[in-house]
């Protein structure tokens, strides 16, 4: 049921009287450390090297000269003006580059797996080979993808089919993972059903994606792979098929996630860092220091944490940002007992979110296929000045372990219009409110003042 006025909270939990700052200092130490691309003068326009924007004659070749081109002058700027340009196989990035994408320009992918070689990636938090992403940038730096054109990954009729097929593949993967068979054998490809991502950016540095249009993905949109110094901005979705995340960073660190306007059928943002084993071995190497902030979120979930986060997730900061539809959850902390490692140091302020089925949920209890011998330790999580509309569901969850509660977990300022059942808190410890509103707020008794 609802909470009727705010008195139930007070008597609950222990109040802390003074706001919660929002610390600007540190989100600014990192947006001044992240290093935007330097691109050489060098340019070449893909129509002077034979591609046609007519949406059929195959324009890869151009694209691979062009970008061939930009390595023999040691970077510059490739030009894809007006027109629909097919290419069938992936664009692979060499360093100092910027794809630019001019108004009306749109890069739409072939779907034939054969056009796409296998290189080494990740798939849902295990390293592996598998298709190249359709754009790939492997040991590069300063790339960008830039313009207010569109990439459009073509899937909706091709690669999503093999979402029924893939159950085989994905549960290899993992007791890959589990079992610590050698990278080196973990090869799939023809034969096996892993969706490659859209974009993937791979221990890579000083990135810049900016303002282009995404459609269509075979997967995971945007994904951050052991890479960093990056800034996403300016860019929008249309992306409907499953599993098409916006922004993944996984593994990676000094990120900028600003004014983007979401529309995704997954998760907006989803902040991974390595599954079970594999991820735990890589524990110094964290997904960490990530701003977002002036966005608009839709699709199924705005901000996620996991439930990939084996080698640790910390320093999120989460600032000034609305919802622009329909959203299932507003933030979302999941782990299980199988990833281990931590979440820690994470700050949401100034947020708001219409109708949802859960406002704020962090669990340690999401499904896992492990030993459940690695519980995760969520702590230092502060929320403050938090809008919703309506919880059809729930208004806050907080789930910990009986043997490692969730801890220091700061809610001031929430105000949750609406909400079918107000807060469900198990396994926590030091969990303190201030102003916290689910339902409407009333004078609080005399007797308990």
């Amino acid at each position: 049921m609802k909470y009727k006025f705010i008195a139930l909270l007070l008597i609950s939990f222990h109040c802390f009287a003074q706001n919660n700052s929002f610390p600007t200092d540190k989100v600014n130490e990192i947006v001044q450390r992240i290093q935007l691309p330097t691109i050489p003068s060098y340019q070449i326009v893909v129509t002077k090297l034979g591609a046609k924007g007519d949406s059929i004659s195959n324009a890869k070749p151009a694209f691979d000269k062009a970008m061939a081109l930009c390595k023999k002058n040691n970077g510059g700027t490739i030009i894809v003006p007006k027109g629909v340009y097919t290419l069938n196989g992936p664009i692979h990035f060499v360093s100092n580059v910027n794809l630019h994408l001019e108004d009306g320009a749109k890069i739409r992918f072939g779907s034939n797996a054969k056009d796409y070689p296998l290189v080494l990636t990740s798939w849902e938090g295990t390293i592996l080979y598998n298709y190249s992403p359709l754009i790939y940038a492997y040991n590069v730096e300063n790339i960008a993808i830039t313009g207010n054109g569109i990439i459009d990954g073509e899937a909706k009729n091709t690669w999503i089919k093999w979402k029924p097929l893939e159950k085989n593949d994905q549960q290899l993967s993992r007791e890959m993972n589990h079992k610590n068979t050698p990278v080196k054998e973990r090869i799939f490809g023809q034969g096996h059903y892993l969706r490659p991502q859209l974009i993937q950016f791979f221990n890579s540095k000083n990135i810049l994606v900016e303002n282009v249009k995404i459609e269509d993905s075979p997967f995971w949109c945007i994904h951050l792979l052991k890479s960093k110094s990056i800034t996403i901005r300016g860019v929008k979705y249309n992306a409907q098929n499953n599993n098409n995340d916006g922004v993944d960073p996984e593994y990676s660190s000094d990120i900028l996630i600003e004014n983007v306007l979401f529309d995704n059928a997954d998760d907006n943002v989803a902040i991974k860092a390595g599954r079970d084993d594999e991820g735990r071995s890589n524990s110094n190497t964290p997904s960490e220091n990530i701003v977002i902030r002036n966005c608009e979120f839709k699709g199924l979930h705005a901000i996620v944490i996991g439930s990939e986060m084996s080698a640790g997730v910390r320093n999120v900061y989460v600032e000034n940002s609305k919802y622009r539809g329909y959203l299932k959850r507003g933030i979302y902390i999941k782990t299980n007992s199988d990833r281990g490692a931590y979440v820690k140091d994470l700050y949401f302020n100034n947020l708001a979110f219409g109708k949802v089925e859960d406002c704020l949920y962090i669990t340690a209890n999401y499904h896992g296929e492990g030993s459940g011998l690695f519980p995760t330790k969520i702590s230092d999580v502060s929320f403050s000045n938090i809008s919703c509309l309506e919880a059809t569901n729930t208004g806050i969850v907080i789930e910990g372990y009986p043997d490692k509660k969730v801890a220091n977990i700061k809610l001031d300022n929430i105000n949750i219009q609406s909400a079918k059942n107000g807060m469900t808190i198990t396994n926590t410890e030091n969990v303190t409110t201030n102003e916290v509103v689910i339902g409407t707020k009333a004078t609080i008794p005399t007797a308990i003042k």
